[in-house]
């Protein structure tokens, strides 16, 4: 049965010529671990059932698609407290030997310890599940899952943060015109996502990757009547689109290294072989190199990644539910989860252990500054958080960089709740006030907007990374991830990246800016806009208190170890469940915490809080009283003074001007000459081409008419026609009617015939 659900296959390696590889995987296990894919089956079944019966339904088909994630939902709590017990009673066989053996590489023992204090036992082994799809040319493909702690925590944040959606999206897009296929697609967008997340190979997860991205497609433009939309939907899948083929690419390349290393077989898919070949030392270095470089390309694109980031802004044209679940849990994560799948590969292609810069680390510290730099001068809320979103991917991409693999997918976890807060807090507001625009149709909404207002507030905080909610603790861990401190701890780490540590520094302030202003533009000051807003219904404003109070709390499950004011059993509860102790995952060190790094984070994120805060409601709010009116900047601001800061803001307005580039540039430039490259070959050969046709068809018709068949068909039937005219006059002359001329015929006849006989007898 799973084999409906997956759609893509993995060579199989059972051959492994002259030893087994070390992969950490078991086939045994609880029954929800075995049976995960029954989780992202139900959303697809969802899909099938609200197309065909949605229309028919009370609602619209929205119970279905709430009923089958809800059911997911439980099934993933289900799920994860099963790996709980499993990864550390689990006591079954074990189905793949400890060391792999190879004569060209030597034997690579599985002991590489596990810094959370438990070594490589049995008790921590990803359960395994495959079938056999097809065998072609001696080669077994088969389809399956690998359930292991990300798997689990994906499973729980998609589940969770997809039923919120669901429930929100009830009231937010009520009444319109294509009520249902909204929430079909939202389910098939979910059921993409999670089939990602347990995939056990990596053709598997390379069609439910593109899966997500035709899904995203469908939500984007929703509303396709307005052209904005649709070209936001186009922009979105081909963006996508050039960083896939980099996916592909490094897919493929992967599979030939592996099968290089595995004698007696061609290739494999499997996600737990190539990683535990890595991790051997079997594969190239320059393949793996390649294949990184090939793959970081995906990760540019689907994670909104500097340069491929700017999609990511546009597909706010979609519904704010869409963009919800978009951007804090599904789809821009799909790259950071790839990464963290496949971690063998890059740890080992980047020499990401013992260096000081890298391509990932670059290209993570680079995007957290340029979002959060662009998220400045929008007047769009959603695009701010759109921005804020690039700035935090950045964060998790630095972070799988230098090696803090944990504090990497914590942060994913922990933004997951924040952002998704305050996506739906955003869209709450614009629901009251019909508009997206914080400068001129917001202003003074937390007297109207109670409960949306104290959420949004939370969600900020917990942005911004300051304490104790949850964004402090993972920003935190990623900080002291970076090995750059080395001040009363903070040292211990994959590397010495202080470039990237000063980034994450940058970008901390950056963040608490830019969120403080948005604060102040939507909820403080006067109201700007029109009519009176209210405070939305509980389909809207329970959901946002749920993600608020994930916020706050979810930060505690991964307490620093050590840390005096939390029980034992909350230090590092997540790194130990969630991170791999298995042979396809690399053998990586933790940095020890520092408070020394926590405090000094903390004083630059207030010091950005309160440049923001003096600006905004200090110097603004004064300026306005001044003037009589609601104003959302000084009249003689920096940007009016400085040449420097306007040239600043002009290139951050026009967006580093990438877009000109790309649309500009990169497209107009191709299309002019293409086009008409198109139309000469129009005229010039195709038209031509069936202009000669038909002239030969005329001149051959000519021919034919003219010789054929005036001169030889008309030639031969009027010459026949004579003929018989003829020989009617000479029979019409025998023709005489008297007896005694048909008499000497007949006797003429017979004597001639006689004389035949005589001659032949």
């Amino acid at each position: 049965m799973s084999a409906l659900l997956t759609l893509a296959a993995s060579a199989s390696t059972a051959a492994h010529g002259a030893g087994d590889l070390a992969l950490g995987i078991t086939e045994g296990g609880n029954w929800f671990l075995r049976n995960v894919w029954l989780i992202p089956l139900l959303p697809a079944l969802s899909f099938v059932a609200i197309l065909f019966f949605g229309k028919r339904m009370p609602r619209g088909g929205s119970e279905i698609g709430i009923a089958a994630v809800g059911i997911a939902f439980v099934l993933a709590l289900l799920t994860g407290a099963a790996w709980i017990d499993h990864r550390d009673n689990f006591h079954g066989e074990e189905v793949h030997a400890a060391v792999v053996v190879d004569e060209a590489h030597g034997a690579h023992g599985d002991d590489h310890g596990d810094d959370h204090g438990e070594g490589h036992g049995h008790a921590s082994l990803a359960v395994h599940q495959t079938v056999t799809w097809f065998q072609t040319n001696g080669v077994e493909f088969t389809v399956g899952t690998l359930v292991d702690g990300p798997a689990v925590m994906m499973l729980l944040v998609v589940t969770l943060v997809s039923l919120l959606v669901h429930v929100y999206s009830t009231d937010y897009v009520a009444g319109d015109r294509r009520y249902t296929h909204f929430f079909a697609f939202l389910s098939l967008f979910s059921a993409s996502m999670l089939l990602l997340v347990v995939s056990e190979n990596t053709l598997q997860l390379l069609c439910a990757w593109e899966l997500v991205g035709v899904c995203s497609f469908a939500l984007i433009g929703h509303w396709w009547e307005e052209k904005p939309n649709s070209d936001a939907a186009l922009k979105a899948f081909l963006t996508n689109r050039v960083g896939d083929m980099g996916l592909l690419v490094g897919v493929t390349i992967l599979f030939f290294a592996a099968g290089a290393a595995l004698p007696g077989t061609f290739g494999s898919f499997s996600i737990a072989e190539t990683n535990a070949l890595a991790n051997s030392g079997a594969l190239s270095h320059t393949a793996l190199l390649v294949a990184s470089c090939c793959l970081m390309a995906a990760v540019m694109s689907k994670s909104g990644q500097f340069f491929l980031h700017t999609w990511l802004p546009d597909a706010m044209a979609g519904p704010t539910p869409v963009s919800a679940l978009i951007h804090a849990a599904t789809m821009v994560v799909a790259g950071v989860f790839m990464i963290a799948r496949m971690y063998g590969v890059f740890f080992e292609g980047f020499q990401i252990g013992g260096s000081s810069i890298n391509l990932m680390a670059f290209i993570g510290g680079l995007t957290t500054i340029v979002g959060a730099c662009l998220a400045f001068v929008q007047r769009d809320i959603k695009k701010v958080l759109a921005y804020s979103t690039i700035s935090q991917l950045g964060y998790m991409v630095m972070a799988l960089g230098v090696g803090a693999w944990t504090a990497a997918m914590f942060h994913l976890f922990t933004h997951a709740f924040f952002k998704a807060c305050l996506f739906l807090g955003s869209g709450s507001v614009s629901h009251a006030v019909h508009s997206f625009d914080m400068k001129s149709d917001m202003g003074g909404l937390r007297k109207d907007m109670p409960h949306t207002y104290r959420t949004f507030m939370i969600g900020t905080i917990a942005l911004a990374g300051l304490p104790p909610l949850a964004g402090f603790w993972s920003k935190d861990e990623i900080l002291v991830g970076t090995g750059g401190w080395g001040l009363m701890g903070g040292t211990d780490a994959n590397g010495a990246y202080t470039l990237m540590l000063g980034m994450g520094m940058l970008t901390a302030a950056l963040t608490a800016a830019y969120m403080t202003r948005c604060v102040y533009l939507t909820f403080f000051g006067e109201f700007r806009g029109h009519g009176h807003p209210h405070e939305s219904g509980p389909r809207i404003t329970v959901p946002l208190w749920i993600l608020a109070f994930l916020a706050v709390f979810a930060g505690f499950l991964n307490m620093p170890k050590g840390f005096q004011l939390a029980p034992k059993g909350l230090q590092e509860r997540f790194g130990h469940f969630v991170e791999p102790v298995a042979g396809y995952f690399p053998a990586i060190h933790h940095a020890r915490p520092s408070w020394s790094l926590a405090i000094v984070s903390t004083i630059v994120v207030l010091c950005g809080v309160g440049a923001a805060a003096w600006y905004y409601f200090v110097k603004v709010e004064a300026a306005s009283k001044a003037a009589g009116t609601s104003l959302t900047e000084l009249p003689n601001g920096p940007t009016t003074r400085w040449p420097l800061a306007r040239m600043g803001h002009t290139l951050l307005a026009n967006r580093y001007y990438l877009d000109h580039l790309y649309n500009g540039v990169v497209a107009d430039g191709t299309k002019g000459p293409v086009a008409r490259l198109a139309n000469r070959i129009n005229q010039d050969v195709i038209d031509r081409t069936v202009d000669l046709t038909g002239e030969t068809a005329v001149k051959a018709g000519t021919i034919v008419y003219e010789k054929i068949d005036q001169l030889v068909v008309d030639g031969a039937v009027n010459a026949s026609g004579r003929g018989s005219s003829g020989a009617g006059e000479e029979l019409r002359k025998i023709n005489s009617g008297k007896v005694q001329s048909y008499a000497a015929i007949l006797f003429a006849a017979a004597t001639v015939l006689a004389g035949v006989l005589i001659v032949i007898v």
